[in-house]
C-alpha cells in the first residue's frame, strides 16, 4: 500500500473508530471515494489493533480496578464492589455480540459485494441512526453513571451493540444512543461504551487474524506498522477530546454530520 493510503485510512479508521459516525462506513467509504481498491484483511487487523491498544491505554487504570475487582468477587462471591459491577455488566453486554456476530458477519460480506448495494445501505443507517441519536440526547434523562448500569441495561446496550456490524450504524454511536435513552449522562454512555469496545474489538481482530492466517496473503509488515501507530496515535487523542468536551457540545454536531455525510451519499447515488 502507498504511504498516503496507509495515512489515510488509519486516520479514518482512528478518528472514527469511538465518534458516533460509524468506522465501518467510513472504511468502506473511504476507499470507493478516493478511487483505491478495498484495503487487504491484515491492514484491517492492524488499525483495529491500534485503537485497540489506544482504548486499553486511556482507560489503563480503570481496567486494572475492574479486573482486580472482578477476580476477588469469584473468590468471595460478593458483587457489591462498583468497579466489579461494571467489569461484569461489560461482560453480560458483549454476549450477544458473541451469540450474533457470526450470523451478522455474513451479511456484512454479502452487502460487501456490492458497492451500490452496500452504499445505499451506509446513506439509509447513517441518516437513520443520526436521527436516533438526536432524539435520545435531546429526550435522555442523563441521570446515571456507568456505575449504575444494571444487568437489563447491559443486555440492551450488548444487542444493539450486535447490530452495529451492519455498516453506517456505528458501535460507539448505537451503544451511546442506547446508553443515553436508558438515563445515562452523556459521559457515562460514552465511557461504559468505549470500554465496551475492549472486548468486542478484541473478538473481532482475533477472527479477522484466523481469516488473515486461514487466507495466507502477502503481509506488507512495515505498511501495517505505521498503520497501527497512526490509528492508536489518532484514536487515543479522539477519546480525550471526546471525553472532554462532549457533556457541553451534546450529540448534535455528530448527527448532523451523519446527516450531512448520508445526503451526499445519495447524492452521488441518484445524481
Amino acid at each position: 500500500m502507498e504511504t498516503i493510503r496507509i495515512l489515510v485510512l488509519a486516520f479514518v479508521q482512528g478518528i472514527t473508530e469511538f465518534l458516533p459516525i460509524s468506522s465501518s462506513g467510513h472504511l468502506i467509504l473511504t476507499p470507493l471515494l478516493f478511487g483505491y481498491e478495498l484495503q487487504s484483511l491484515a491492514f484491517d487487523v492492524a488499525v483495529h489493533l491500534g485503537t485497540l491498544a489506544a482504548v486499553v491505554f486511556y482507560f489503563r487504570r480503570e481496567i486494572a480496578r475492574m479486573l482486580v475487582a472482578v477476580l476477588d468477587s469469584l473468590r468471595t462471591r460478593r458483587f457489591d464492589d462498583p468497579d466489579a459491577r461494571l467489569g461484569w455488566m461489560i461482560v453480560l453486554a458483549t454476549l450477544p455480540v458473541v451469540v450474533l456476530g457470526l450470523p451478522l458477519k455474513s451479511v456484512l460480506e454479502w452487502l460487501r459485494a456490492d458497492d451500490r448495494l452496500v452504499a445505499l445501505v451506509i446513506a439509509g443507517t447513517t441518516i437513520g441512526f443520526g436521527l436516533l441519536l438526536w432524539w435520545a440526547d435531546w429526550r435522555g434523562r442523563r441521570e446515571r453513571d456507568e456505575y449504575r448500569i444494571g444487568w437489563r441495561d447491559a443486555l440492551i446496550i450488548g444487542l444493539l451493540q450486535a447490530v452495529a456490524i451492519i455498516p453506517g450504524t456505528s458501535r460507539s454511536g448505537i451503544t451511546i444512543t442506547a446508553g443515553l435513552l436508558l438515563g445515562f449522562t452523556r459521559q457515562a454512555a460514552s465511557r461504559f461504551s468505549f470500554l465496551l469496545a475492549i472486548p468486542t474489538i478484541l473478538m473481532a481482530g482475533g477472527l479477522e487474524t484466523l481469516e488473515l492466517v486461514q487466507t495466507a496473503e502477502p503481509v506488507d509488515w512495515s505498511g501495517l506498522v505505521l498503520g497501527a501507530m497512526v490509528s492508536y496515535l489518532v484514536a487515543y487523542l479522539t477519546i480525550r477530546f471526546f471525553l472532554s468536551f462532549i457533556e457541553r457540545i451534546s450529540m448534535l454536531p455528530f448527527a448532523l454530520y451523519r446527516f450531512l455525510l448520508g445526503g451526499v451519499i445519495l447524492g452521488l447515488l441518484y445524481l
